[in-house]
């Protein structure tokens, strides 16, 4: 077995065939940014979910077998250079984009911050060190897809995202948002990489209040936690600069409840014990 790469999150093998170890580790990061802090669990969860997402899913999907707790194996694929992700509700950078007029919305839209969109919105990014939102036909301009690959990522991203949330509203959750990754396998577009909690956000149903910020279920509670400490003011001020940024020790309560929270949902979604 051969080391490939380190990502944020998870470490890649080559079993020497045509498959990959994809190992979760326990490792965070937000915007963009590395943390020497580690989350008790979550390489657990995020493989558990891997599996969980990928069996439940009608979608041909690259997804081979579980080889521990915290690793599966894959098919290798050719992976499309581009990250599908849909938008059912205003949030996150949506907010940020059209505020500033760079993205536009349909006029009906209620701009209440996590409000329910009226469809779901595929709003796709490129895939590189900082994601970059990304137009259709921007996209077919770059080389990145064709137009009939794009019409087919649009629609089959937002099928899998219909289907999800109505998982997660039978666990008492709201998926807000979705980023799924894709890839050719024998020449035909596959599902691929990992479904988790660190490509979506979740919110418990209980608390769901737009106008304001909502309860996460998933990595969005250390973004939540950097903005108001004013963390990612500074990142983004030091790459304006041309400097790495420096993540800050994240404190053990934050820890303590991420994990609290990614073992929830995890538990709550699946009805199986971590």
């Amino acid at each position: 077995m051969k080391f490939l790469n380190s990502g944020k999150v998870k470490d890649v093998y080559d079993m020497g065939d045509d498959t990959l170890l994809f190992n979760f580790s326990n490792r965070v990061s937000a915007y963009d940014v590395k943390f020497n802090d580690e989350i008790p669990q979550k390489g657990k969860v995020l493989c558990k979910f891997a599996k969980f997402w990928f069996e439940q899913l009608d979608v041909e999907n690259h997804f081979v077998k579980s080889h521990s707790d915290t690793e599966i194996i894959v098919k290798k694929m050719e992976m499309l250079p581009i990250e599908c992700v849909v938008r059912g509700y205003f949030y996150g950078s949506l907010v940020s984009r059209y505020n500033s007029g760079t993205t536009s919305l349909p006029e009906n839209i209620d701009t209440a911050l996590a409000a329910k969109l009226p469809e779901p919105l595929f709003d796709p990014t490129t895939k590189s060190e900082h994601d970059i939102p990304i137009t259709k036909d921007e996209a077919i301009a770059q080389n990145l897809v064709t137009l009939e690959d794009y019409e087919w990522l649009s629609e089959k991203t937002i099928q899998i995202y219909n289907k999800m949330a109505l998982i997660a509203d039978s666990a008492g959750f709201i998926l807000a948002d979705l980023k799924l990754e894709f890839g050719r396998l024998n020449g035909k577009i596959t599902l691929g990489d990992s479904i988790g909690p660190d490509e979506y956000r979740l919110w418990p149903k209980s608390s769901y209040n737009p106008g304001k910020t909502q309860e996460a279920y998933d990595k969005q509670l250390l973004r939540d936690w950097l903005t108001e400490h004013g963390y990612q003011k500074q990142f983004e001020n030091s790459r304006a600069i041309g400097q790495e940024p420096v993540a800050p020790t994240i404190p053990p309560e934050i820890i303590q409840k991420m994990t609290d929270r990614y073992v929830a949902a995890y538990e709550r979604t699946t009805g199986q014990s971590l």
